[in-house]
C-alpha cells in the first residue's frame, strides 16, 4: 500500500497516524533517520501543519535538523517515498527477510512492527510518567507583590501612631508588613505610607483596605499608592 500522496489530506493523515507511535518512518535505523525519511520528507513542500498533523510537523522538523546528513544516511536514496508506510515497511526496507521467508508466512500486518508500536508507546508512557513525577516534585513558584499602601487620618489631631499600631495589628497568612513613614499632605495633616508584601493567591487587597477601613476612629480612606510583582 505504502504511502498515498502526502501533499493531500489524505496522505498527510496517513503519515499523521503513522508516526504518533515512531520516531522514523522504519523500524530498521530505530536510533535515527534513514533514506526512508529522507524520501518523505522530500515528498513535502511545506512543513505539516501543526494544528492539523502535530505527530508529522513534529517527525518534519526533527527530520529538517538531520538534513546536512541526508546524503549519508543508511538505506536506499532510490526508492520513491511511496514504497514506504502502511503495509509496506517491513517488506520494503528488509527485502532479505521476504525472501527467506514463504509468501503464506509473511505478515502483511507486521507482528515486528507491532512489537515495536508497542515499544514506543511503553517509552512514551514512560518518559511521559517521568516527567509528571518531576513537575509534581518541583516546588511552585509563590506569586508575590511589593504594595505602598497610604493611609489617611481624620485629621491633624488623629494619633498617628495609634493609627499604624491599628494598620499593623491586622494579620493575614500571606502578609508581612514593612517599613513606613509619615507623609505630609497639608493642612498639618500627615498620612501613613507604608509598605507589605502579599502573596497574590491568599491576600485580597481589597480585603484589606476594607479592613483598614474599619478602624474607623483612625482612618479616614486609603489608597494603593504602587505595586510591583516579586
Amino acid at each position: 500500500m505504502g504511502f498515498a500522496d502526502l501533499l493531500t489530506d489524505a496522505g498527510a493523515t496517513m503519515l499523521n497516524n503513522w508516526v504518533s507511535t515512531r520516531s522514523y518512518i522504519v523500524g530498521i535505523n530505530s536510533h535515527g533517520p534513514s533514506q526512508a525519511d529522507v524520501a518523505v520528507f522530500k515528498a513535502f513542500s511545506t512543513a505539516p501543519a501543526a494544528d492539523k498533523y502535530p505527530h508529522a510537523s513534529r517527525w518534519y522538523k526533527h527530520i529538517a535538523s538531520h538534513e546536512s546528513e541526508f546524503a549519508t544516511l543508511p538505506g536506499d536514496p532510490s526508492k520513491a517515498y511511496s514504497t514506504y508506510g502502511p503495509e509496506s515497511g517491513d517488506l520494503t526496507i528488509n527485502p532479505a527477510k521476504g525472501a527467506a521467508e514463504d509468501d503464506d508466512d509473511v505478515d502483511l500486518f507486521g507482528s515486528d512492527d507491532e512489537e515495536e508500536d508497542a515499544e514506543a508507546v511503553r517509552v512514551r508512557e514512560e518518559r511521559l510518567a517521568a516527567y509528571r513525577e518531576k513537575k509534581a516534585a518541583k516546588p511552585k513558584t509563590i506569586a508575590k507583590s511589593v504594595v505602598t499602601m497610604d493611609v489617611k487620618p481624620w485629621d491633624d489631631e488623629t494619633d498617628m501612631a495609634a493609627l499604624e499600631a491599628a494598620v499593623r495589628s491586622i494579620e493575614k497568612d500571606g502578609l508581612v508588613w514593612g517599613a513606613s513613614k509619615l507623609v505630609p499632605i497639608g493642612y498639618g495633616i500627615r498620612k501613613l505610607q507604608i509598605n507589605l508584601v502579599v502573596e497574590d493567591e491568599k491576600v485580597s487587597l481589597d480585603e484589606l483596605q476594607e479592613q483598614i477601613a474599619e478602624l474607623e476612629d483612625y482612618v479616614q480612606s486609603s489608597d494603593i499608592a504602587a505595586m510591583q510583582k516579586l
